[in-house]
């Protein structure tokens, strides 16, 4: 986005997570109005909203005047086995969230310009060695499904004429939080190995890519629909953990069977952990979009620097 000399007002869902967390530090030191949407109470009514997906109550009028609004709110996906009531709740975070920030925008007589709401490459399930981009049709399963329903959930906002982008995310890398802190112990007391085959593909982008890929979408007024934000070159887990391992300094010797992945987490290992999905980022690589980090060595070195 452009620099102060040109602010814009961001309103941010899911603000204190990983990726909103580092958008909303990016913005606000080019000079840009941050309005996060939370909901606890509200301690600073200038840069804050509340909002209750749940409930179905937003503070609409703050939502007034906004250039974007970029809704990356929604429960965890990972960490723990999946129960039905948890699924539910998964899917629950992600379409109530969405129709109720769409249908707000919608409703407002000075739109923003445009609305980027997350999604993920769980939209094409397990796909094998198949290269996938946003053309290809969706998976089978329940990650696809909740993907399909979040995604259609921001229709109100596009039949008001906003120009709406659903960022699909892969695994976005950082020591901070998510998939490589969560692995980062493990790996570094040498308990590291892959998973199941090995063979299963593993589409990433770093987290400062991630940002920045936010920003190009929400500036690039042709880009709208479905955009994969992964790298260019997945990798299998089996070259993510020689890569992790070699960074580390350490062995990586410990595999973890399929079966005691399944053991140890129900269905999220077969949706999450076993699954294959080989994502292109075509619609950035059209846009000319240049990845900082699209290379995985290289960015593991980066990250794991200090």
């Amino acid at each position: 986005m452009p620099s102060s000399v040109d602010s814009r007002t961001v309103v941010v869902t899911g603000a204190s997570g990983l990726i909103s967390s580092a958008l909303v530090t990016a913005l606000e030191n080019d000079g840009h109005r941050v309005l996060r949407a939370v909901r606890r109470a509200v301690r600073d009514p200038e840069r804050e909203l509340s909002w209750d997906p749940a409930a179905g109550s937003i503070e609409i009028e703050k939502l007034e005047g906004a250039d974007a609004v970029v809704h990356l709110a929604g429960e965890s996906i990972a960490g723990r086995r999946w129960s039905e009531a948890f699924k539910q709740r998964l899917l629950d975070s992600r379409v109530q969230g969405t129709r109720l920030i769409s249908e707000a925008v919608a409703a407002l007589s000075k739109r923003p310009r445009v609305l980027a709401s997350a999604s993920a490459i769980g939209f094409y399930g397990e796909r094998g060695n198949a290269w996938l981009d946003e053309s290809t049709s969706p998976g089978e399963g329940f990650l696809p499904e909740v993907c399909l329903q979040w995604e259609h959930s921001t229709q109100a906002a596009r039949d008001a004429g906003i120009r709406v982008a659903n960022l699909r995310f892969g695994v976005v890398l950082s020591p901070r939080s998510g998939a490589l802190a969560d692995m980062l112990t493990p790996f570094k007391l040498g308990a590291g190995g892959v998973l199941g085959s090995g063979r299963q593909y593993f589409s990433w982008i770093a987290l400062d890519d991630a940002v920045r890929a936010i920003r190009f979408v929400i500036e690039n007024e042709q880009l709208a629909g479905p955009m994969n934000l992964v790298v260019p070159e997945p990798v299998t887990n089996r070259q993510f953990t020689k890569a992790l391992g070699e960074v580390l300094s350490r062995p990586t010797v410990l595999p973890m069977p399929a079966f005691a992945a399944r053991l140890l987490f129900g269905e999220m290992a077969d949706a999450l952990l076993l699954a294959s999905a080989r994502v292109l980022p075509g619609r950035l690589s059209e846009a000319g979009f240049r990845f900082d980090f699209p290379e995985l060595k290289p960015a593991l070195r980066h990250m794991l620097a200090n």
